[in-house]
């Protein structure tokens, strides 16, 4: 029999199981033992991470503002790229009209493409569906053999489909050995292609693998979608290196398209590829020196616009009124970029995604209700860009005029300027500034303000400070339209809060009717310093959501069942022979209690009585005063946590915080904010990230962007 305190149970309960996976037989010196040779490896790992710290080039500690920028390194050194591998032929078959029909290896790869998304959005979309099967006629066209595919409505792509499936199930099913061979040939791979020598440094290089061929995903509503991406060959690549180095070698047969050695650009490899015929490229690592210089440069670009802003608004205000047509349009769009942070925006060729901004905004992407101005258009990634404002009366009546003269849909409602024009008028306010650098400062500015508006003190809880930070970060995103669709399980995500909150409050709840009767013996004045109205009042039923005698059978099974699953696991794992019978009686003792707490939830309905039946293992049983009120406040600390999470969580359902953080916000306000209320880093930066902004890591507490 296991006796529960008046700890919270489930802590109590894993500790409780976690002591029973213990030998009983091991020794003292042995388990002392294990605990020095632990703390020695850890002291190891502190020790070579100090090493690698202290040998870091810290660049930023190194800046000259008079070094002429155009040469970016003198030394560069690294292995080229790294090849996708050559397609292996299945032979499986695919259906047409129900008969089997058998590709060669470059027409079943493209097939595989497909069938591999069969049950995926991309799957279903007809555009994808289309754009791949002219890619599969055209290869078909070429062949020497004749298909009888025509129509892509009579093809059955699913045995190939149940092929990928299977592979990846034995996938899952690999064994501990060939994982580690796996990850022990990804190292290898890491360590040859993974970095560079840049100016006699190592650094870190960023995706150096050539992308695999496949089909065209794109984003949002893109025509190309389901295209064929083809294959990329060592003949279409160039490869930038110093002069003295050595040249990587290609693939066995190939040779590279070309080899240059231009200082003035940090990529190691570029080539084209065939859908949008755009450019793709192989940088350092979002962390190393080159990275991180242009990203500061990036930030202090915007921050240098803060001495100008004052002239330039008032420019293009006072421009707002001018008789010349361009000037206003100008003006205008300036006002657009500023105040509601749009893209400037490039007109798009009929093979692209619709998607505009500024100086590409048409006719129908602009209405006016109640005296408000409404934008409705799709934004970068096809994301749908709606917002109903006030504007200045001269801008309402600018784009009332631009929207007369554009006369019907299709037609621009900046029809006298574009972003070339735009950009070289804005450079002409400020060196170097641009419709990005407008949306840059913005972000890191009204970031900075938002934090400020925060009703937090040091003494708040790390919870509340980082719903306050979202809040901040949510404010801009919005701004800069950074949304996201809501995610189709977001409903149980919420759920599954709003359960792990409902448990809390059950738990607090019974510690209080537990701790409650042991105080009327004590004096008022030792009665006060255990005050329970707070707790009692966290502990209050959600109307929404009341804790019934159903819900209780529930909760107790869920915890049963993964009590089991925990133990289940640990028999199977590393269970010795020792302590195998402790677990077997554990898991009798579960299962029994699980049996009997489901014919109790089956004769709910007929029970006369309303008091759920309680697993023994879960009973509580009282300890002392002190170590209950403990318990409260642990359980009551956790309450308050999950309240506030489940808050963020859903405020942020259809907000992406993340774009904002990594590309326009100031890292350094982060970090500032953060030694502000000493808060780890950490819980806003991600590794990633704090790698990426190794030079802001080092920003004081009183920092103003």
């Amino acid at each position: 029999m296991v006796v529960v305190t008046s700890e919270p149970r489930e802590d109590n309960f894993k500790r409780v199981i976690k002591r029973s996976y213990s030998d009983d037989s091991e020794s003292e010196v042995a388990r002392k033992k294990i605990k020095t040779e632990g703390e020695k490896k850890r002291r190891v790992k502190r020790e070579q991470k100090e090493e690698e710290e202290a040998e870091e080039y810290e660049w930023w500690r190194d800046q000259n503002g008079d070094k002429d920028d155009t040469i970016r390194w003198t030394q560069l050194e690294h292995q080229g790229v790294l090849f996708p591998p050559e397609y292996v032929p299945h032979g499986v078959p695919i259906l047409y009209d129900g008969e089997k029909v058998y590709l060669e290896p470059e027409i079943e790869e493209l097939v595989g493409f497909f069938a591999a998304l069969l049950e995926t959005e991309h799957g279903a979309n007809p555009t994808f569906q289309r754009n791949f099967f002219n890619e599969l006629k055209l290869l078909m066209s070429k062949s020497k053999r004749k298909y009888p595919i025509k129509e892509f409505s009579r093809c059955d792509f699913r045995p190939m489909y149940e092929y990928f499936q299977k592979q990846k199930e034995e996938k899952k099913q690999m064994s501990k050995e060939e994982k580690a061979a796996l990850l022990e040939e990804r190292k290898m791979i890491e360590e040859k292609y993974g970095y560079c020598i840049l100016d006699g440094r190592r650094e870190k290089v960023g995706n150096f693998r050539i992308e695999p061929p496949g089909l065209f995903r794109g984003r949002g509503a893109h025509p190309k979608t389901g295209c064929y991406k083809r294959r990329v060959r060592a003949e279409q690549i160039t490869i930038n290196i110093g002069k003295d180095a050595k040249i990587p070698e290609p693939p066995k047969g190939s040779k590279w398209g070309n080899v240059i050695h231009d200082q003035t650009v940090t990529w190691l490899a570029m080539w084209k590829e065939n859908v949008n015929d755009n450019t793709k490229y192989v940088f350092l690592a979002a962390g190393s020196s080159l990275k991180g210089q242009s990203d500061l440069k990036k930030y202090e670009k915007a921050r240098e616009l803060k001495k100008h802003i004052v002239r330039i608004r008032k420019d293009y205000m006072a421009a707002l009124t001018s008789s010349d047509g361009k000037t206003r349009q100008r003006a205008t769009a300036l006002y657009l970029i500023d105040r509601f942070a749009l893209r400037a925006g490039n007109e798009k060729g009929d093979d692209q995604a619709d998607t505009v901004g500024c100086c590409s905004l048409r006719y129908e992407h602009v209405t006016f209700e109640d005296g408000k101005v409404v934008f409705d258009f799709l934004g970068k990634d096809s994301i749908r860009y709606y917002n109903k404002v006030e504007v200045h009366p001269a801008v309402y009546r600018n784009l009332v005029s631009f929207q007369r003269a554009a006369k019907t849909p299709g037609n621009l409602l900046f029809s006298l300027i574009n972003t070339v024009e735009l950009n070289k008028h804005l450079s002409s306010l400020m060196p170097g500034l641009s419709a990005k650098v407008f949306r840059t400062y913005n972000a890191s500015h009204t970031f900075q303000q938002e934090l400020e508006k925060q009703d937090v003190t040091p003494a708040s809880s790390i919870h509340e400070l980082t719903l306050a930070y979202n809040r901040a970060n949510r404010q801009v995103a919005v701004l800069c339209n950074h949304q996201r669709a809501v995610a189709k399980n977001f409903s149980g995500q919420l759920s599954k809060i709003a359960d792990r909150l409902m448990g809390l409050r059950y738990e607090c709840r019974r510690h209080i009717d537990l701790l409650k009767p042991n105080l009327t013996d004590l004096s008022l004045a030792d009665r006060a310093k255990y005050d329970l109205a707070p707790f009692e009042q966290a502990c209050r039923d959600d109307p929404d959501r009341p804790i019934t005698t159903e819900w209780l059978y529930s909760y107790f099974a869920d915890l049963l069942t993964k009590d089991i699953e925990r133990l289940e696991k640990k028999k199977a794992s590393d269970a010795t022979q020792s302590n195998l019978d402790s677990i077997e009686e554990k898991l009798a003792s579960l299962s029994s209690e699980l049996s009997t707490l489901n014919s109790k939830k089956e004769a709910l309905s007929s029970s006369k009585s309303s008091k759920p039946y309680i697993p023994e293992m879960y009973r509580l049983t009282f300890n002392s005063i002190d170590k209950s009120f403990s318990t409260i406040q642990r359980l009551y600390t956790r309450i308050v946590a999950t309240k506030t999470a489940l808050v963020d969580k859903d405020e942020n359902k259809t907000t992406a915080l993340g774009t904002s953080k990594i590309n326009y916000i100031d890292p350094r306000i982060t970090v500032s904010w953060c030694k502000k209320f000493d808060i780890p880093v950490e819980k806003f930066f991600p590794k990633t990230l704090r790698e990426k902004f190794k030079w802001a890591m080092h920003a004081d507490k009183n920092f103003k962007f």
